[in-house]
């Protein structure tokens, strides 16, 4: 089997970008997000805890995503791959997750949407940025 590696500078522009456009998409999203959560604006907890996991878990998210990248073999680490490879993961584990969490926890699929559409931008970018960058 052939395997790419792992290239860590890759790994870590990645989980920035996706951090950044995290950022901005709920930034634009927080009003319909709140509703949808059931969270009152005098009720969210902006705490620095809540943006280290975040940023963690996009850490090892990206690393994963460069990993099942690097598995496609040395020559296949390209953009295009790369974005292909955030969509199926993205298809077959976050957007499933997400659907079948927010159905037991109650909540409506205007949630549902916003967040599997948060975690679509996050897998594209992570995998594209990895593929561009390369092994």
């Amino acid at each position: 089997m052939d395997f790419a590696g792992l290239n860590y500078l890759a790994i870590l522009v990645a989980a920035i970008a996706a951090f950044m456009f995290g950022a901005v998409y709920y930034g634009a999203l927080g009003k319909p997000w709140m509703k949808a959560a059931r969270i009152k604006p005098e009720d969210a907890r902006m705490e620095p805890s809540l943006f280290v996991t975040s940023f963690v878990a996009e850490l090892i998210m990206a690393w994963v995503l460069a990993g099942v990248i690097g598995h496609l073999g040395t020559d296949q680490v390209t953009f295009w791959n790369g974005i292909v490879s955030g969509a199926f993961i993205w298809l077959g584990f976050m957007a499933t997750t997400v659907a079948v969490n927010q159905r037991y926890e109650g909540f409506g699929w205007d949630l549902t949407l916003i967040d599997a559409g948060h975690w679509l931008g996050v897998a594209l970018i992570m995998g594209g940025v990895i593929g561009l960058f390369g092994t």
